[in-house]
């Protein structure tokens, strides 16, 4: 297997992923905005979205959408535990939760990264991004350690992934202290720490 990503993209979270159930694969990082690979690989004939992550398979097969790769690998590996079985109600949840970080929160961070993007339009980016971190710090005030409780799945590389931009956006998490003390729980693991390095990010 081979992962296409772009350092402390969302791809991140399916690099961290392969990390936890110790697949055998390689990485190659793509420029986002040139459309190249740093093999000098067109892109867009890998991934014709344009955008990481994209895990190319053994087969020839490339997966995108990282929804999509997180539950592939979780299920290719089920001894790692990263994603209840198919078909119960456990999965749905795993599956709430993964577009909820998709669709929400991955979403409402977009304007914040857009150079294009005007002051009014920013400041109505924070305050979305501030409603979505406030529906993370409530599912976290039960007192659980991951989002579908004390095991530790895809979605929760997913959030720790998304919810760290707002370290790089310098947006303090002050005002949500679970999701703070979840980004250093998971921060803590071998894997993200494993991930981080060899994206060459400070953990």
């Amino acid at each position: 297997m081979k992962l296409y990503y772009s350092p402390g993209a969302c791809s991140l979270a399916s690099h961290i992923t392969l990390r936890e159930v110790g697949a055998t694969f390689d990485l190659e990082k793509v420029d986002v905005k040139q459309k190249r690979t740093e093999r000098d690989a067109d892109f867009w004939a890998i991934n014709p979205k344009g955008y990481v992550p994209a895990l190319a398979l053994d087969s020839g097969e490339v997966l995108t959408e990282g929804a999509a790769i997180l539950q592939y690998i979780a299920d290719q590996h089920p001894q790692a535990g990263l994603a209840p079985a198919n078909g119960g109600l456990e999965r749905a949840r795993l599956q709430e939760q993964l577009n909820f970080v998709a669709a929400e929160l991955h979403k409402a961070f977009s304007p914040l990264f857009n150079p294009a993007a005007s002051e009014s339009e920013k400041t109505a980016a924070n305050e979305r991004v501030g409603q979505k971190l406030d529906v993370v710090e409530k599912q976290l005030s039960d007192g659980r350690s991951f989002l579908l409780g004390e095991d530790f799945s895809v979605a929760d590389a997913y959030l720790f992934v998304v919810a760290g931009w707002t370290k790089h956006l310098g947006i303090a998490l002050d005002n949500w202290p679970r999701v703070a003390a979840f980004q250093q729980r998971i921060g803590a693991r071998e894997s993200v720490q494993t991930a981080m390095k060899a994206e060459g990010l400070a953990a």
